[in-house]
């Protein structure tokens, strides 16, 4: 499209043809020298969530037009502010990845306990093919508690069974893997079909209505097993008590690192019909080059995907939109990157990274981390980003992924300069594993969480169980902003002090 030419709407189908507007766009103009950042204002902040969050989105789920004018809109906002693409790159400001959906349109779940058959209600198994058609006879079961012991390996012989599975995370380690982690283990060591026990941990309706019976992986993923889905907790427990065992007695004995599961008086019979379809999404990727490369770099990262279009055909909202989960977070870099584009220019190059699907298992930070545009030994920190419109001005500070002196010290400097506190009870650590920065430090990235969000869990616990993953999660005069504003001027604080070569030595 000429520059010259007149403006239409355009319906992007490919990430690529995104850029095309970046062509459009007026050169970001060269600041002086600022002494000092001007702070981020609540109303820069409502203007970036506003866009993000509207319905013309339609939620930005990967793989949909939604994907593509989110991506437009970061991108044109991040080359005003001064960023340039990752030089070298076949797809400038874009890391394509290739992912797989599967999709129910059909399944049945059919159990026998000692011989006989047993039925549970349809709304309490959501199942899902590895491919279009599956059918799987007679498989034994066995309940594995959390499907690993202490050391972090399977616990169970599961080959060509049906494994039964906890949701919640390990009771008994801080660093065991998450569920989707576990699964696939389970997987890899042979089982024919796993279904994850949905404990209170998630509620059996969110998790309907978030996840439903579509599944997405990296093509680049190992193969799950066969059929995979979850339990609802009565259904898993009707199930046990048929086959001979409490439900919360085996819940109970699974807390022990030694636990090996136990093989239960069950076969299952499981058929699925799925859709399945290859689809290309794309992480954003943009860089603002320092003034004393040294060749270590500080990364920015916060994902842009949300849930889509979420609700059944015929309500009158069907629209995830995430205002907070995470047109926030997204909000909060594109300000960020203006202030250290058009100050003082930082030492060390600064990448900001916007990742595609978090939603569905932080699988854009996982598909950086194996295959990054910056060798992962440069990345001094990362600094992620993600619902971070929760807290009012003055809330303190909480950090998730600290515990190394050197970094903490630095967070606490620069939140101190601006007068905040610091919460340090270690409430936030409950959430490492449930955000991006967990996909970078598994593979020895130090990565941070640093904000207000995490800091007052009334607060952050009343919007996880109300509008979170919901169509309430708008935009609206209600979000406060005040502290996402104060956390955005600590992430420019942040973003200066380890990138100031002599600060910090870039360990």
């Amino acid at each position: 499209m000429p520059c010259g030419g007149p403006m239409k709407i355009i319906r992007f189908r490919t990430a690529i043809a995104a850029i095309a507007l970046i062509a459009c766009l007026p050169a970001a103009a060269s600041a002086a020298p600022a002494k000092a950042d001007p702070p981020v204002t609540e109303a820069q902040l409502a203007a970036h969530i506003k866009a993000l969050a509207d319905d013309a989105f339609e939620g930005r789920a990967p793989g949909t037009d939604g994907e593509d004018r989110t991506i437009a809109y970061i991108v044109g906002e991040w080359a005003k502010a001064g960023l340039e693409a990752v030089p070298g790159s076949a797809t400038p400001w874009l890391q394509p990845i290739p992912f797989v959906e599967s999709r129910a349109v059909g399944g049945t779940a059919k159990f026998k306990v000692h011989g006989r058959d047993f039925a549970i209600e349809d709304d309490g198994v959501i199942l899902n093919g590895r491919d279009a058609s599956m059918s799987l006879a007679d498989l034994p079961a066995v309940f594995v508690g959390y499907g690993v012991d202490g050391a972090g390996k399977v616990n169970a012989d599961v080959t060509g069974k049906l494994a039964i599975m906890l949701f919640d995370n390990a009771p008994f380690g801080d660093k065991l893997p998450r569920y989707r982690e576990r699964r696939q283990m389970l997987a890899d060591a042979g089982a024919a079909a796993v279904l994850v026990i949905a404990t209170d941990a998630v509620p059996w309706a969110e998790l309907r209505e978030s996840t439903g019976s579509t599944a997405v992986r990296l093509a680049s993923a190992k193969p799950g097993a066969p059929v995979s889905g979850f339990l609802s907790l009565e259904a898993a427990d009707a199930l046990l008590k048929k086959a001979g065992q409490d439900g919360g007695a085996v819940r109970e004995a699974a807390k022990s690192p030694d636990y090996r599961g136990i093989v239960l008086p069950m076969t299952a019979d499981l058929t699925t019909q799925s859709t399945v379809r290859p689809f290309i999404s794309n992480n954003v990727v943009a860089k603002l080059p320092g003034a004393k490369p040294d060749g270590k770099a500080v990364l920015f990262l916060g994902h842009w995907d949300h849930l889509g279009i979420c609700g059944k055909e015929g309500e009158a909202d069907r629209i995830c939109n995430g205002a907070v989960d995470n047109a926030s977070g997204i909000a909060v870099l594109i300000e960020v990157a203006k202030r250290l584009a058009s100050g003082q220019r930082p030492d060390r190059d600064i990448y900001f990274l916007a990742t595609t699907a978090e939603e569905k298992g932080l699988l854009g930070a996982r598909y950086f981390a194996d295959y990054p545009v910056v060798p992962l030994s440069d990345i001094t920190v990362a600094l992620n980003v993600d619902t971070i419109a929760i807290s009012p001005r003055g809330t303190p500070v909480a950090t998730i992924g600290r515990g190394k002196p050197a970094y903490d010290a630095v967070v606490r400097a620069a939140a101190t300069k601006l007068g905040r506190k610091l919460d340090e009870d270690g409430e936030a650590d409950a959430f490492i594993q449930r955000q991006d920065g967990w996909a970078l430090g598994a593979k020895g990235v130090t990565s941070l969480m640093v904000g207000g969000s995490f800091s007052d869990m009334p607060l952050l616990e009343a919007f996880l169980g109300s509008d979170y993953h919901g169509p309430n999660d708008n935009f609206s005069d209600k979000i406060p902003l005040g502290g996402a504003a104060e956390d955005a001027d600590l992430h420019v604080a942040l973003g200066r002090a380890f990138a100031d070569v002599k600060a910090w030595p870039g360990k």
